[in-house]
């Protein structure tokens, strides 16, 4: 297993790799083409295993007004035939010890069990504008005090996922047919 920068031959493959990893959503491939395309300061890698991108990490700046403040870790994904072997863990570990990363804040949103492991805590401050009281965002190396909504890059809140309502089932009961 190798972890590498992403490259203009890997990109390609990592955006693949979200698909898989998010078959439900084109979010985070979106979100991740969109900030190459446009040339936004991004962090990111790939770990790859004979030959294949099994997972992807990346960094981008979060943002107190128009001030960096420190970075978001968005999207971590990995390949699901990798998924629950340590791959995720191993990409995290080497991403926290790369610079700038290693001495930056990071906030992320995700499940706090598994950050923690890692040395990141709920955060109260800042406020993530995509996180119902702050449940699911974390931070490591946080030392904000004063309330504020964190911003990030505007390829995140572009690219929203629209939710659309579950389907009825129809429980064996045929709708009636409509004549034109």
């Amino acid at each position: 297993m190798k972890i590498r920068k992403v490259t203009a031959d890997t990109l390609p493959k990592a955006v693949a790799l979200l698909q898989a990893a998010f078959p439900e959503s084109t979010y985070e491939a979106q979100v991740v083409q969109g900030l190459h395309a446009h040339g936004k300061q991004i962090h990111d890698w790939v770990c790859i295993h004979t030959n294949r991108v099994i997972g992807y990490i990346a960094f981008t700046p979060a943002y107190h007004g128009t001030e960096v403040c420190g970075l978001h870790l968005a999207p971590l994904a990995v390949n699901p035939e990798f998924q629950k072997q340590g791959v995720g863990s191993e990409l995290l570990r080497f991403a926290l010890n790369q610079e700038p990363v290693r001495s930056a804040t990071i906030f992320v949103l995700g499940r706090p069990a598994f950050y923690q492991r890692f040395g990141f805590s709920l955060c109260e401050t800042p406020i993530c504008p995509f996180a119902k009281n702050n449940d699911h965002f974390l931070g490591i190396r946080n030392h904000e005090t004063a309330p504020f909504a964190v911003g990030y890059e505007a390829e995140f809140t572009t690219n929203l996922p629209t939710r659309q309502p579950p389907k009825k089932r129809d429980k064996g009961k045929k709708s009636p047919r409509k004549t034109p």
